[in-house]
């Protein structure tokens, strides 16, 4: 009988339990899966907490995997059964063995590339894309300052900034990870409890601050990410794993009129002919082996707590799926 992970309460990892859940038969222009490898991220953390509470409870999480079309619903598809599919959806439900999901949401994946590195890192290089092509228009010249430059999404923002020529600081929370940092690209590498962090900042771009930040980490980071921008430039929230960034005064803003943006992957895939071109760009990166990856660790289902517990603890991003 199909499995997934229901959540009923908010709260720590062990609210994540393994149910017995009905699938039922899919409509025009759905398709059934059976999962193969789901993607577990730190956007699943804040539904399980209720720091987010955009899945309604009782509720299955997850927003991204891989798995196999076991049947097409009636009429006309682009799908046929025994394709391999990938998808990324804002409306959960990833957690679980089998699900209903709609042809929009979902891409085939190309022979060479796992169910495996899909399920971990297809949502991560879609952001990527967003946060150099869409959001900001990442050139050479520029000097960036990526946090979290060792995680799941840092990882691979790094590589393809020095791809693109970039001049990039990466930080990270310990010596280890900043050793890793360098091998994805970065040319200086800064810890983010450091005292004098604003001053190096200033010290490597000869005072000038950089040109744009890519914040991921948000409360623990944010203030110091705005004092190391230059004149008029970008700050870039796109995640909180430390927590949810405080209010900000205009004011703020006015004193070297900087600009904030906080971009939501899924509102930049809602045009279809968009989320081709951008999982297209993405498969293509995958293909040509565009990036070092670190070693993937495939989790049960039934233990999805472990892997929320490995994520919280800094360990794992862009590389924990769960197999049903």
């Amino acid at each position: 009988m199909p499995k997934a992970i229901v959540i009923r309460e908010y709260g720590g990892s062990d609210v994540l339990k393994v149910e017995d859940v009905s699938v039922e038969s899919p409509g025009p222009n759905e398709i059934l899966i059976r999962q193969t490898a789901i993607g577990v991220h730190f956007h699943d953390i804040y539904v399980r907490s209720g720091l987010y509470k955009t899945l309604s409870l009782p509720g299955i999480p997850g927003l991204e995997a891989a798995g196999i079309v076991e049947e097409v619903g009636p009429g006309k598809s682009m799908f046929k059964k025994g394709d391999r599919i990938g998808y990324v959806t804002s409306g959960y439900g990833a957690y679980a063995s089998h699900r209903i999901l709609s042809e929009k949401l979902a891409v085939k994946i190309p022979d060479n590339i796992s169910d495996s590195l899909v399920a971990t890192n297809f949502s991560r290089l879609l952001t990527v894309e967003m946060l150099t092509s869409k959001v900001t228009s990442l050139h050479s010249g520029q000097t960036i300052l990526v946090t979290a430059a060792s995680g799941g999404v840092g990882r691979l923002l790094c590589q393809r900034a020095h791809a693109m020529g970039v001049q990039l600081i990466g930080v990270v929370s310990t010596d280890e990870k900043a050793k890793m940092a360098r091998g994805y690209g970065c040319h200086h590498t800064l810890i983010y409890q450091d005292s004098n962090f604003v001053d190096k900042v200033l010290d490597i771009t000869g005072g000038r601050g950089v040109d744009i930040v890519f914040d991921s980490v948000g409360a623990k980071t944010f203030q110091n990410s705005l004092a190391v921008l230059k004149l008029r430039g970008h700050l870039v929230n796109f995640g909180q794993s430390s927590g949810p960034v405080e209010p900000l005064a205009m004011s703020k803003l006015a004193e070297k009129s900087l600009t904030i943006t906080r971009p939501i992957l899924f509102h930049y895939l809602n045009d279809g002919d968009a989320y081709t071109v951008m999982a297209a760009a993405a498969f293509n990166a995958f293909s040509q082996d565009a990036f070092v990856l670190t070693e993937l660790q495939g989790i049960g289902l039934e233990n999805a707590s472990t892997a929320h517990d490995k994520l919280a603890s800094g360990q794992g991003g862009g590389s924990l799926y769960l197999i049903p």
